[in-house]
Parts: C-alpha cells; sequence; structure tokens
C-alpha cells in the first residue's frame, strides 16, 4: 500500500524539484574543467537546505526532503530563522531544530536576526530572514534552499500586488526558482495549503501555528481570513487556483517584456552613453517604463522602494514634457531632462 496522497503529492513536488537540481548541477559541472582528486577521496554529496518555521508548509517539506534526497545521491539540511519577534522565540526554534534532526536532517541549525523597520514589519522580517538564509547557504556550501511557499500563498501575493498597483511584475507572484545562481526553489506553489497540512496529519508531524499568521494587524494575516473567504463568496471556489494561473501568465509576459527591454536599452542610448528622449518615446511604454526603472537602480535607487507612481512621473519627462523640474526618487536619486537627455543620477 502507498502513501497516502497528501504525502505523495507533496514528495512528488520534492522530487522533480531535486531532479531539476540535479541537472542544473550536471550543466554547469560541464562547463568547467573537473577537478582532480586523489585516488581515495570522494567528494562531498550536494546539500540542499529547507528553510523551516515548523509550520505545517514547511515541516511537510521537511518531511519530503528528508525522504526524497538520499534516493538521488544529496544531502538533506534545514534551517529555521529566529525573528526574535515572540517571547520565548528562541526555545521555538530549538524545538524546530529537534524536529529537523528526528527527520534524520543534517546539518540543522537556528539562526537569530534581528528584524529592522523599513518597509514595514513583514517586509522587514523577511528581508532579515532571507539575509540568514543566504548566509546559511554560504556558510554549509549547499546548492539550494527549499521554500515551502504554496499556492495559496501565491495567490495572497498576487492580490497584494494587485492592491498596490505594482505592475505586471508585481502580479506574476512568487518564482518557482529565485535568488542568486537559482539558489531558492518552491516546491509546493502548485498544492495548496491544506494538503502540506493533511500530509503532517496522516504522518503524525507536530506543527506549529504562528500567532502572527492570525494576527490582523498585519496586511498578509487580513488578506488570507477575511480577504480571500469573502472573494470566494462573492465569485465562487477557485479564485485561489485562478490567481496562481494569473501570476504564471503575468510572470511568462513579464519575462519576455523585461528581455526586450534589455534587448532595446543600447538603441536609446548616444555614444556618451546618455539616454535619449526622442527614441525613447519611440518605444513601447512598458518596454520604456522598464528601461527607465533599470536606470533609476543602477543610479542608486533600492529596487524595493521604487515604485509604480515614481516611474510614472520620470516618463512625464518624456511623454509629457512641459519644462518641468527634477523628479526626486529614493536613494537620493534625481531624475531630470536636459537637452533632449534624460539624465538620471544621485543628487
Amino acid at each position: 500500500m502507498g502513501p497516502h496522497p497528501a504525502v505523495a503529492a507533496i514528495r512528488l513536488a520534492v522530487r522533480r524539484v531535486l531532479h531539476d537540481l540535479l541537472t542544473d548541477q550536471h550543466a554547469s559541472r560541464d562547463q568547467h574543467a573537473p577537478v582532480a582528486q586523489g585516488p581515495h577521496e570522494q567528494p562531498p554529496l550536494p546539500l540542499v537546505l529547507v528553510a523551516c518555521s515548523g509550520g505545517a508548509d514547511s515541516m511537510a517539506l521537511a518531511s519530503a526532503l528528508a525522504f526524497e534526497a538520499p534516493k538521488l545521491g544529496l544531502r538533506a539540511g534545514g534551517v529555521t530563522v529566529d525573528h526574535g519577534l515572540q517571547p520565548g522565540s528562541e526555545l521555538r526554534a530549538e524545538e524546530v531544530v529537534l524536529r529537523l534532526r528526528e527527520l534524520g536532517l543534517d546539518p540543522v541549525e537556528s539562526t537569530a536576526v534581528t528584524v529592522g523597520r523599513e518597509g514595514g514589519p513583514e517586509a522587514a522580517a523577511r528581508d532579515a530572514r532571507y539575509a540568514a538564509l543566504d548566509a546559511a547557504a554560504q556558510r554549509h556550501g549547499a546548492i539550494a534552499v527549499l521554500l515551502g511557499h504554496t499556492r495559496d500563498d501565491q495567490a495572497e501575493t498576487v492580490l497584494l500586488g494587485l492592491a498596490r498597483g505594482s505592475g505586471i511584475r508585481s502580479l506574476s507572484g512568487m518564482a518557482a526558482v529565485s535568488g542568486a545562481d537559482g539558489r531558492y526553489r518552491r516546491p509546493f506553489l502548485a498544492l495548496d495549503r491544506q494538503t502540506a497540512r493533511k500530509a503532517c496529519m496522516v504522518q503524525s508531524l507536530p506543527v506549529w501555528d504562528d500567532p502572527h499568521n492570525t494576527d490582523p494587524a498585519y496586511t498578509r494575516s487580513r488578506l488570507r481570513h477575511e480577504g480571500l473567504p469573502a472573494l470566494e463568496k462573492a465569485l465562487g471556489k477557485g479564485v485561489v487556483e485562478a490567481l496562481a494561473r494569473t501570476a504564471q501568465l503575468s510572470r511568462d509576459d513579464a519575462d519576455a517584456l523585461d528581455t526586450w527591454a534589455r534587448q532595446a536599452e543600447a538603441s536609446v542610448r548616444d555614444a556618451a552613453g546618455l539616454l535619449e528622449c526622442a527614441k525613447l518615446y519611440a518605444l513601447p511604454p512598458a518596454v520604456r517604463r522598464r528601461i527607465l526603472r533599470q536606470a533609476a537602480i543602477e543610479a542608486g535607487a533600492p529596487a524595493g522602494s521604487l515604485f509604480a507612481r515614481h516611474i510614472e512621473e520620470v516618463d512625464r519627462l518624456i511623454t509629457g514634457w512641459r519644462g518641468q523640474g527634477a523628479i526626486n526618487l529614493p536613494g537620493k536619486v534625481v531624475a531630470q531632462r536636459q537637452g533632449g537627455r534624460l539624465v538620471i543620477r544621485q543628487g
């Protein structure tokens, strides 16, 4: 008798991601000269880490990784991040470490972070978490870090992007592969949250429900417990699936437009490398604004603080020129029109 359908589903999702990782590793190895080994030396098996909070999604992911990795010649390890935002958080992190070790993961560690204030509590916690995961991956030489984001998380991300009016890239949600050199992999984006919880239940895996996930002080929590249920009540079941499908379609479109913008950028600069307004004006708005956004980032504007309204203001220097003054952007970057050229630089 095979495993429960929920367990089979999460294992299959992880197996596919691990196969992709091994394919990427082999392709990368073929591009480089082989490293000489001594007669009795064996290179260590590649390591894959799972980021685990102790919640149902990440515990289901950890259990599937522990099951699948050895069969493919991979080591499986785990990292839990202690954000220090709740009393007793360090004890909770220690419990997660013990659970991961009981699953057979090695190495396993807990890493504490200090959460700042920039961008709001959720964004600050996310930034601190990814910095800690990056450091852990580098420290252990991991080829990837698996994240337990589900289809429900993807739907919430799309709705948040829609509410902020941040454009098609924001609507594309979370990528299945992201980070430096494709470090982060999200096997569960096609699975719903209930499947992960069911997999934990049938395997008797203890899970921890973060109280922040039900705290109405957090935007995502309100969306999860009030916004999405209201949408499903008004529009019927299938909203989550439709939003996740929208994310993939939007990502395909955004990727194509990004490629177009990269190819077009050289053609709109003069011999000195300055952007020419007349040539920018001739481009489709979606392509032109991508070039403007990238130019602002290269000048020092933080990508996370650069919103659609900023780029629209810069765009008006090209499409609605009336002699207006310079536009101030985040990161003390200034955009202004000078003699038919668009100059974006540190103020």
